[in-house]
């Protein structure tokens, strides 16, 4: 939104500081690996102390914990959005749907925590993650109606569905490392369970 200066006139936002900029591209960059190695609950003074910075100037970037995740998953979930609608237009809707499912559980289980993150902002809306987390399960959504619509997915599977399994299996990874190496296998399985009962007979 424009500014109004002292002489009436509207300017516009002043960008920010290369500074401020860099400071809050380093925390992010330390975060993604803090998280990586602590989880979704690591210290976020920790994170400020690896990346150089007080703990003031995390906050003034990252409002929260929250905050902080939504700048980290924005990008993951912008990604998973605009690879459902390339998978619709490439893939038929069985295949194009399995490899976003696929994908998505690989990604959900990509920090400790993040499975049970996610399935938080399902009913608060004022979460940082709401937005993006909606528009990539809507993405996932319509991948499942042309599935069912070419009838290779069971009628009564709902978009929120598909959300709750796939990211149990991320969550079952997360919770025990010793089933990881099942996940392929649990995927399957679940794959199976999608699709009409006719075509697992």
């Amino acid at each position: 939104m424009p500014v109004e200066s002292h002489s009436g006139t509207a300017r516009a936002p002043r960008a920010p500081r290369t500074d401020a900029q860099r400071n809050r591209d380093r925390v992010l960059e330390v975060a993604a690996e803090v998280i990586a190695e602590q989880g979704t609950q690591a210290s976020l003074r920790d994170i400020a102390r690896r990346a150089g910075v007080g703990l003031g100037t995390l906050y003034r970037h990252f409002a929260n914990r929250e905050a902080l995740l939504e700048a980290l998953l924005h990008r993951r979930f912008t990604h998973l959005a605009e690879r459902a609608d390339a998978l619709a237009a490439t893939a038929p809707p069985e295949r194009a749907l399995a490899e976003w499912l696929y994908e998505f559980t690989l990604g959900a289980g990509a920090y400790q925590g993040l499975p049970a993150a996610l399935m938080a902002t399902l009913n608060d809306p004022q979460s940082p993650l709401h937005a993006d987390c909606l528009t990539m399960r809507q993405a996932g959504g319509r991948l499942l109606g042309a599935a069912q619509d070419s009838g290779v997915i069971r009628p009564d599977v709902a978009p929120i569905d598909l959300f709750a399994l796939a990211n149990a299996l991320s969550w079952i990874a997360d919770q025990a490392p010793t089933l990881a190496e099942r996940q392929e296998h649990l995927f399957r399985l679940m794959m199976d369970g999608l699709r009409p009962r006719s075509d697992r007979d």
